[in-house]
């Protein structure tokens, strides 16, 4: 099983002592949580794509290129980038560069997003959304593997023997497809044979396992080979300590400052006590043993190989956030990397592959001191 810290980089006050932070420390605390990550031997670390109050991660490809440079080994991961909402063209510049700048370390979390504002914000209607994620995903798509198409679209100017710069580093890149509540995303994901990420933060487990059964039908239904099906899914929360009560206790000033905050917003929450939260969401929260058997009985209903916990620390002290991450690669990790195999696709950066290569000549250029062919067209 791999593992990744993610960030919505939400920039509110702090659930337990109410603290606001500047917009340049909570950015300066991404990087740190970054580095962590890395230090810690995470295999990924993803940052979110919002574009309304209270995220400010609005830029995630500028935001993963300074942690590209601040890291060496460390996958990077978008959670996710909303297609819906960008012109695919523009996203596929973005992320090839970025591509070059991690020397081939990033992964895609592609999904149509949500809220009202940021679809106010690009003119996007609830009725077109999953009609625009799906063709920008295609457009995006074709780019990835061809560096001139012709597509005729419909939410952009239609691209007639279109040439699009840099030629991205991995050839092909992976895209996952998050998954939070319906059906679309799932089917655009099998039909291209690509992973799924399930969301499953808000609601108990049966409705994202739901999701993934069905991903697995239509995952069969292309044509797709079983062994090569690859999911991840998120949690809730994560705090671990040593003994169960204490893990318990500490995290309920943190649960109750959630509370609060849902009550201004007018949301209900779903898990109205901690004991319910604990009990019945995605979060884990206890003891290692309780965290090992809580993924395990997750793992039953989904079969994923990717789990992703929360890179904030979203009301504990960073003391308390480190040593609990500290203790999930020391004593939860292993074991779970033991008994739940990997995801069946590679994971660490693959050769640039270029068209010089496949038509047998060769150009190279430098990439951060490496050697790599390029691709000259004419």
């Amino acid at each position: 099983m791999k593992f990744i810290t993610i960030t919505l980089i939400v920039h509110a006050p702090d659930p337990v002592t109410g603290a606001q932070q500047s917009t340049h420390d909570r950015f300066v605390e991404v990087l740190d949580n970054a580095r962590l990550a890395e230090e810690l031997g995470f295999d990924g670390f993803g940052v979110g794509e919002r574009h309304e109050r209270p995220f400010i991660s609005s830029s995630p490809t500028v935001v993963l290129s300074h942690i590209a440079a601040l890291t060496k080994r460390i996958r990077l991961f978008t959670a996710v980038t909303t297609l819906s909402l960008l012109d695919p063209v523009r996203a596929f510049e973005d992320y090839a560069t970025l591509d070059h700048l991690s020397q081939g370390r990033l992964d895609l979390i592609i999904g149509k997003g949500n809220g009202a504002a940021q679809r106010d914000l690009f003119n996007v209607t609830p009725e077109d959304q999953w009609d625009r994620n799906a063709e920008s995903y295609e457009v995006f798509r074709s780019l990835w593997h061809e560096n001139k198409i012709t597509y005729g679209t419909k939410f952009r100017p239609p691209l007639t023997d279109a040439e699009v710069w840099p030629r991205p580093y991995q050839r092909p890149i992976r895209i996952w497809h998050g998954s939070a509540t319906s059906r679309e995303s799932v089917d655009l994901a099998a039909r291209y044979g690509d992973p799924l990420f399930s969301a499953n933060v808000t609601n108990p487990i049966d409705p994202y396992a739901e999701l993934i059964d069905y991903y697995r039908e239509r995952w069969a239904h292309y044509g797709h080979d079983p062994k090569l099906i690859t999911i991840g899914a998120g949690t809730a929360g994560y705090y671990a300590t040593r003994n169960s009560q204490d893990a318990i206790e500490t995290y309920r000033p943190v649960f109750a400052g959630y509370l609060k905050f849902a009550e201004r917003l007018g949301v209900v929450p779903v898990f109205p006590t901690l004991e319910d939260f604990v009990e019945r969401s995605s979060a884990l929260i206890g003891s290692p043993a309780q965290v090992i058997d809580k993924v395990h009985r997750y793992h039953e209903r989904f079969g994923h190989q990717v789990l992703h916990l929360h890179a904030d620390a979203g009301g504990l002290t960073d003391a308390q956030h480190r040593d609990s991450l500290e203790l999930f690669q020391a004593e939860i990790a292993p074991v779970l990397r033991r008994e739940i195999p990997d995801p069946p696709l590679g994971w660490e950066p693959g050769p640039i592959v270029s068209d010089e290569v496949a038509a047998g000549t060769t150009g190279t250029e430098s990439v951060s001191g490496i050697a790599a062919p390029i691709t000259v067209t004419g």
